[in-house]
């Protein structure tokens, strides 16, 4: 079973900067696409951006393209997503987990979450 530590949120202001990781624990961390989701209050967890198993491809919301990049350290074990041009709209619980490549879904247990807040 995998184990998911996510950390780097925070609160900034709006056009602001934050870079989230997220540390696995076991030995098939790089077998699997790994995946960003968030979920803001009162709504479902949403999909935001993956990235393949050996970073080759990466796949974005429509709403983060162009602001957020993916990226992973196979070697460390950790997944990283730098979000640049923060808008108050991308306030939630941050998480990372295995995904489904083809269908953006997730595929196993989620961890604590970081929370990030955009101030207007």
């Amino acid at each position: 079973q995998v184990q998911l530590v996510e950390s780097g949120g925070g609160l900034v202001q709006t056009g602001g900067s934050l870079r989230l990781s997220c540390t696995a624990s076991g030995r098939t961390f790089t077998s699997y696409a790994m995946g960003w989701f968030r979920q803001a209050p009162g709504k479902e967890r949403e999909f935001v951006a993956a990235i393949g198993w050996s970073g080759a491809s990466t796949d974005y919301a429509d709403s983060v393209k162009g602001r957020f990049t993916i990226s992973r350290d196979n070697p460390k074990n950790t997944v990283y997503l730098q979000m640049n041009s923060l808008k108050p709209e991308d306030t939630a619980v941050y998480y990372c987990n295995a995904v489904a490549a083809a269908t953006r879904l997730p595929l196993g247990s989620w961890g604590q979450g970081t929370q990030v807040t955009v101030s207007s």
